[in-house]
């Protein structure tokens, strides 16, 4: 007899804890969807809920009727991450985690670095691109990005990247011809453009020649070009200096039409020197040994 009663009373607990557990809201939703795309959660049970959505950019709050699907707008699932669905009734509360990936890529942010770069210079060029969705989430899968290399005046070249977590690089070396250079990231039909400038390097067999009159000595540099032939921008300057019995000098003057120019008044024998950044050019020597 008492093991009967005590049997009929663990078979009516487990009953009622069943009933109890059926009258819980039950919520169903997928473990993954992509950015933007409307939700249907199924929604078991009886009576008015409250749902809520917590996401990474807003929160959602609504009253909803139990035994019927819970809608959510892909305009509340735009922001990549993780969302928190949770549905609680009068006796009790269920919850699911969603995961919304970004959608397919579809927008690009490309940057070229620097904005001025010398001529032949080996890994001086860094292209990177950074893939988005049309949400502006960041595609971290995998996804190829194809870039154009142009110089003015040289044949194009192509070069294909695939991104890892969302970022495609490469660096090159400059082209040994001065002009614009530009490199364009394409993405299916959406086209990044950037420029920067190749300018000369260093001067190259750098040489002056000197005329005197009197004390006067007058200075003109021969083209001043790099080792490829560039020639150096205008502006640029170049130094010459002067020692004599009065002492040293220098002057600094900008190349004008590839060419610098520069005038001393010299005291007795001197010697002349010309320099232009690193490079050091030729020495001239007037009036005997000093």
């Amino acid at each position: 007899m008492y093991s009967w009663t005590r049997t009929f009373a663990t078979v009516l607990t487990l009953g009622i804890g069943a009933l109890t557990w059926a009258r819980s809201p039950v919520l169903e939703a997928p473990s993954t969807s992509p950015a933007g795309k409307a939700l249907s959660l199924s929604a078991r049970g009886n009576g008015k809920a409250t749902f809520y959505l917590i996401g990474p950019s807003h929160v959602l709050k609504r009253t909803v009727e139990l035994g019927q699907n819970i809608p959510i707008a892909g305009e509340d699932l735009m922001a990549a991450g993780i969302y928190q669905l949770v549905l609680c009734a009068s006796d009790g509360c269920a919850n699911k985690t969603v995961q919304i990936l970004p959608a397919e890529a579809s927008r690009l942010s490309f940057l070229l670095h620097p904005s001025r770069v010398p001529v032949s210079a080996r890994n001086a060029v860094n292209a990177t691109a950074l893939v988005f969705d049309r949400y502006h989430n960041i595609v971290l899968a995998p996804t190829k990005v194809n870039f154009r290399i142009n110089l003015a005046g040289q044949p194009a070249s192509e070069r294909s990247v695939t991104t890892n977590r969302g970022i495609g690089s490469f660096v090159m070396d400059s082209r040994p011809t001065q002009g614009t250079l530009e490199v364009k990231a394409s993405l299916g039909d959406v086209t990044e453009p950037r420029v920067i400038q190749q300018v000369a390097s260093e001067a190259c067999h750098l040489k002056m020649n000197a005329t005197t009159s009197g004390r006067k000595v007058n200075l003109q540099t021969d083209p001043i070009r790099d080792c490829a032939g560039n020639p150096l921008p205008d502006g640029t300057i170049v130094s010459f200096t002067k020692l004599d019995s009065a002492g040293k000098s220098t002057v600094d003057t900008p190349i004008k039409k590839e060419r610098a120019t520069a005038q001393f008044n010299v005291s007795g024998p001197a010697r002349i020197s010309v320099a232009c950044g690193v490079v050091v050019g030729n020495e001239v020597a007037l009036g005997g040994k000093l």
